[in-house]
C-alpha cells in the first residue's frame, strides 16, 4: 500500500531511505535544516522542505499529523532525535519510526512513544557479518544470530529442477523453506516441493546460515563437475 511519509532530517541513512521510498511509489517529503541537504534529495522525493523539525509551530505548519508514517532519520543529535520523536506524538502523528545509535538511546525512544525504533548502523554491521558466512548471497536480512532471509540469484544449475529435487523446503538437503521466487515481473508466493526453477528466478529461502552455506558450496562444486 503506497502512503505520504515524511522523512526527517536527510543525511546519508535519511537521503538512502527517502529516496528508496520514493522510488517505491511513496508520496514522500524529505525535510532538513541544511539546504545543500535539501537540493540533493530535492530530485528524487514529491517534496523537499528546508527547515527546523524540532520547531512545534514548523511542524503543525507542515500538517505533519496527516502523514501516513514520519521517520526520525536524525540520530547522531541524541537531544534532536528525542525532542523531534516527543512532538510528533504530541501532534498525534499516526505512525513514528525513530532512528537510534545505541541501545541507551533506543531505549529513550521507546519509552517516549516512538512506534518502532530502528538501529542501522548495528542492523548492517550484523548484514556485512553473516554476508561474509554467506558468500553466494546477494541479499540478507537477519531474524535471529543464526538464522534468516536470503535472497539467491539466478543459478543455472537449479535450472529445470523442482524445488524439492534441486534440494529445497525443510525436508531437502538445504533445509531452506522458499518464501517465494520472483520470476521477471511475477512473483510466486510459498511456492510447493514440485514448482519447477526457470532460466532467470530469484529465490527467496528462510533457512539457517550454516547449513545454508554449507548446502549452497556443495552445490556449486557439484555443478562444475
Amino acid at each position: 500500500m503506497k502512503g505520504q511519509i515524511a522523512v526527517l532530517g536527510i543525511g546519508r541513512f535519511g537521503y538512502s531511505l527517502a529516496r528508496t521510498l520514493y522510488e517505491m511509489g511513496h508520496d514522500v517529503m524529505g525535510m532538513d535544516i541544511d539546504m545543500k541537504r535539501i537540493q540533493l534529495i530535492s530530485p528524487h522525493v514529491t517534496h523537499a522542505v528546508q527547515g527546523d523539525f524540532t520547531d512545534e509551530s514548523v511542524l503543525t505548519d507542515l500538517g505533519i499529523s496527516e502523514f501516513d508514517m514520519v521517520i526520525v532519520a536524525e540520530g547522531e543529535n541524541i537531544e534532536n532525535s528525542v525532542l523531534v520523536t516527543i512532538l510528533l506524538k504530541k501532534l498525534n502523528v499516526k505512525y513514528v519510526i525513530a532512528r537510534a545509535v545505541s541501545d541507551l538511546h533506543g531505549s529513550i525512544l521507546q519509552k517516549i512513544g516512538a512506534d518502532q525504533v530502528v538501529f542501522p548502523q548495528r542492523d548492517m554491521g550484523k548484514r556485512i557479518a553473516h554476508g561474509l558466512q554467506l558468500t553466494d548471497v546477494s541479499d540478507y536480512m537477519s531474524v535471529t544470530s543464526n538464522y534468516g532471509i536470503s535472497k539467491i540469484d539466478p543459478r543455472p544449475h537449479f535450472n529445470n529442477k523442482g524445488l524439492g529435487e534441486a534440494g529445497f523446503g525443510r525436508r531437502g538437503e538445504s533445509g531452506a523453506a522458499v518464501l517465494l521466487i520472483q520470476r521477471g515481473k511475477e512473483i510466486i508466493i510459498n511456492p510447493g516441493e514440485k514448482e519447477v526453477i526457470r532460466e532467470g528466478d530469484i529465490l527467496f529461502l528462510a533457512a539457517d546460515d550454516q547449513k545454508l552455506a554449507r548446502f549452497l558450496e556443495e552445490s556449486n562444486k557439484r555443478s562444475t563437475e
